[in-house]
């Protein structure tokens, strides 16, 4: 038996007699790892144990198993670790700014089980063989997200997306280079003006940093109500309320979707309604929020800002058999304002690839689209042809927005 594991079971004997909760005693936890940890040295000199190492390194260790999440706590530590993902014992991968690496570290059953477990605790939803599936928020904000066999081959697969709160305007994102300062000018405008804005792309291509970033151009006394499946947005307004959904109990009653959640924020006095993102039927009460005259802002997987309008003439049809391409598409027309698109590289970089404005038309049962600002060969984010009615509406509040264009 190695010292650490020596050492971690002692502290776990003197926890349990002298009755400490590690998790809400974090300093008593430590100080009794010290006090472990400088027993074991005296008692190594007489040859019986194993040599210890750096007790520093076993320290972290077993504070991180007693308080924390175990073997991954130190990727979550990390502030360059942006996303941690289990594939089985021996799979374990982080991915740092975008590019996704395999660590040595290396996990048994138990250990998988007992993480989950842990992961689990303090977000009260639950994951077991009859709801395979579970999507939670971790206390700092994190986003987790576990799959149990049989509809994984072998093992659990637990992802936890970081909560990392460095994009908090659109100014971020210039200084990070995922948006020219004309293109930030422009979105910062149409914003502050009540613009429908859908912000594209595929996985982890931004798409919630951007509606951070967006968020932040919110007027300052407007009241903003977010819906989304697991909280991930921060709002930084005075006047906010985030909700979330909810899971089926064991008697499978209490389920809360999206879809009901965006029709209750249309209750509550909302001056703008932001819906994390849209996969299915709720993309028809996003619609209807926002032909109801209420700014509104949401997310959506596609392929290009030409896709996205595509797929959100075809997803309200889920709502229900009533609901046809008569209605959505005329409405998808004179809902949206505009399309952001964005696109993760290669090298991990997030970039907003594309601009698109809907003037209102539709042809041969296409909506019309206008490009803004596109990517061009060299991929730098540049001003398009297209203009739209959505000049006027950011004129309107003293942005000389012809000259932002011109700039671009």
């Amino acid at each position: 038996m190695e010292a650490v594991e020596i050492v971690r079971a002692e502290v776990r004997e003197l926890i349990r007699a002298r009755g400490i909760d590690p998790r809400s005693e974090a300093r008593p936890t430590a100080d009794l790892i010290d006090e472990v940890i400088r027993a074991y040295d005296e008692r190594t000199l007489s040859g019986s144990l194993p040599v210890m190492g750096d007790p520093d390194a076993v320290r972290r260790s077993v504070l991180d198993d007693l308080t924390g999440f175990g073997a991954i706590q130190k990727y979550l530590d990390d502030p360059t670790v942006e996303e941690i993902w289990l594939n089985s014992p021996h799979a374990v991968f982080v991915s740092r700014h975008g590019v996704s690496e395999l660590t040595p570290t290396v996990l048994t059953e138990s250990e998988i089980a007992e993480l989950i477990e842990r992961l689990l605790r303090t977000t009260g939803r639950r994951v077991d063989l009859s709801s395979p599936f579970v999507d939670a928020a971790l206390p700092d904000g994190s986003r987790l997200h576990i799959v149990l066999p049989d509809i994984t081959r072998s093992h659990p697969a637990i992802n936890i997306r970081k909560f990392i709160a460095r994009t908090r305007s659109l100014n971020d994102l210039v200084e990070t280079g995922s948006l020219t300062p004309a293109a930030a000018g422009f979105l910062d405008a149409a914003v502050a003006a009540g613009a429908n804005i859908l912000v594209t792309g595929q996985t982890q291509a931004g798409k919630t940093t951007m509606l951070n970033a967006l968020c932040g151009s919110v007027p300052a006394r407007e009241r903003v109500i977010t819906c989304e499946e697991v909280f991930e947005l921060s709002v930084p307004a005075r006047d906010w309320i985030a909700m979330q959904c909810r899971q089926p109990s064991l008697e499978g009653t209490g389920e809360v979707p999206l879809r009901r959640l965006v029709k209750e924020a249309l209750r509550m006095r909302p001056d703008r309604v932001i819906v994390g993102e849209v996969r299915e039927a709720e993309s028809l009460d996003m619609l209807i929020a926002m032909n109801a005259g209420l700014p509104a802002m949401g997310s959506l997987h596609a392929n290009s800002a030409r896709s996205a309008i595509t797929k959100m003439c075809t997803l309200p049809l889920l709502a229900g058999p009533n609901i046809g391409s008569s209605f959505v598409t005329p409405t998808v027309a004179g809902c949206i304002d505009l399309v952001v698109h964005l696109t993760l590289l290669r090298s991990g970089a997030r970039r907003v690839q594309e601009i698109a404005a809907i003037p209102g038309g539709v042809e041969g049962g296409t909506v019309e689209l206008e490009t803004i600002f596109h990517t061009d060969r060299a991929s730098q984010l540049v001003r398009g042809r297209g203009f739209s009615h959505l000049g006027d509406r950011i004129a309107a509040i003293g942005k000389d927005v012809h000259s932002l264009l011109e700039a671009a």
